[in-house]
């Protein structure tokens, strides 16, 4: 039973949130929280209504949540002609010919990261691996130095921090602000170095670009130039470490994916609904919608609840089971629009780094799996996730087989 004043604000939802879920669904499935007037959406067709109808409801919170901090109005902000013209941009950026050679950078960050641990047989995937290596990969895609990765991940965490959390004191407002416009003094110098000689870099194509025979200003470059590093370091550590807790806690799926590679999307995938790094997608009512007997009224933020919808029963059998062989997942079209879960939204504004994602993650794990012979917790380690917008594990500690430096060096 849940109280009847719980709140989504709570440290008790904070702590573990997937208890919540079906409650949420159940009895309180437009939950209205007083504290910030917003309207939160648990039941998968609620939230699917939603992100799909972007007429009624609109992507206008980001003025407020997070265009400060992007220096400018980012891809999900845009619509019509304008959303459709610079999201084939950024699309094209990720995929094809530009997608392969990111994988080449993938493999080579992720082989020169995991080298110093494979000899000690331990290693935290999450803040030894995960998180400077989701850094340094998006940053060689954009053609910046990864030299400089401590100091950008110091940036961003500013800008992650104002975007993702539900309520900020003017102190922190101060400090994300701050980091934001030391993101950008970085930034600008290089978008008009590369405006003057540009190479097949993203930042290149971004400057490049025409919309309307109007080529896009420093300003809307360095928006999506940080909407793209936040959107691809945020979630990427965190997927990561959700797949290997998820594998190690099923050791006959994680024995079924060493011997049958084909299976690592299915894997992705399930961990993307089971478990999806993205909590929480804001929008905007433009008019009153009823859900579930309920007004929303006109005006009013609605925070769409993907970890909740994505455990659904009327979407998913056994929602809450972790299970790579799910029928009602489909792994070939589970890092499209077309995807069941909604880890990466859907509608006009789904993550447009949804294919990015699969060959980041699936590139790492395939790399990483061999060499993590008879992987496991390390003792002592407990497991703890942290953050309701965001949500991933703080650590994971894993010890494995040591891996003779010879023998790394030869694979």
């Amino acid at each position: 039973m849940v109280d009847s004043r719980f709140s989504i604000l709570s440290e008790e939802f904070a702590a573990a949130p997937d208890r919540y879920f079906a409650w949420l669904r159940e009895h309180s499935p437009v939950h209205y929280e007083p504290a910030i007037d917003s309207y939160f959406l648990s039941r998968y067709r609620d939230v699917k209504q939603v992100l799909t109808d972007h007429e009624a409801f609109t992507t206008e919170t980001l003025q407020v949540r997070a265009e400060p901090v992007m220096r400018g109005p980012v891809l999900a902000q845009m619509t019509g002609a304008e959303h459709t013209a610079k999201r084939k941009i950024v699309v094209r950026g990720f995929t094809g010919q530009a997608l392969q050679n990111q994988v080449r950078a993938i493999r080579a960050n992720a082989t020169e990261l995991v080298a110093p641990f494979l000899p000690r047989g331990r290693m935290d995937l999450v803040n030894d691996f995960g998180k400077p290596f989701a850094v340094r990969v998006t940053l060689e895609v954009l053609g910046l130095d990864k030299k400089g990765w401590r100091q950008v991940t110091d940036w961003l965490g500013g800008v992650g921090e104002f975007i993702t959390s539900i309520t900020l004191t003017d102190e922190r407002r101060r400090h994300c602000m701050d980091r934001a416009r030391q993101l950008e003094t970085y930034l600008v110098p290089i978008i008009e170095q590369r405006r003057r000689h540009p190479g097949k870099d993203l930042i290149s194509a971004l400057c490049t670009a025409e919309f309307d025979g109007i080529a896009m200003s420093t300003r809307d470059v360095t928006a999506l130039i940080i909407n793209v590093l936040v959107a691809a370091v945020e979630p990427a550590d965190k997927a990561l470490g959700l797949l290997f807790k998820h594998l190690i806690d099923h050791p006959e799926q994680l024995a079924q994916v060493r011997r049958d590679p084909t299976l690592l999307p299915a894997a992705i995938a399930e961990t993307l609904r089971f478990t999806p790094p993205v909590q929480l997608v804001p929008r905007q009512a433009e008019q009153d919608a009823v859900f579930a007997g309920t007004v929303v009224p006109a005006g009013a933020t609605v925070f769409c609840v993907i970890g909740a919808a994505n455990r659904d029963p009327e979407a998913f059998t056994a929602p809450d089971t972790f299970d790579i062989h799910r029928p009602d997942l489909g792994t070939a079209r589970s890092f499209t629009a077309a995807a069941q879960h909604l880890a990466f939204g859907t509608g006009l504004h789904q993550c447009v780094g949804a294919a990015f994602a699969r060959a980041e993650i699936e590139t790492v794990a395939a790399l990483l799996l061999p060499l993590l012979d008879r992987v496991r917790y390390s003792p002592g380690f407990r497991y703890r996730e942290t953050g309701l917008y965001t949500r991933g594990p703080a650590s994971l500690s894993l010890d494995f087989t040591p891996v003779h430096e010879r023998v790394a060096g030869h694979g």
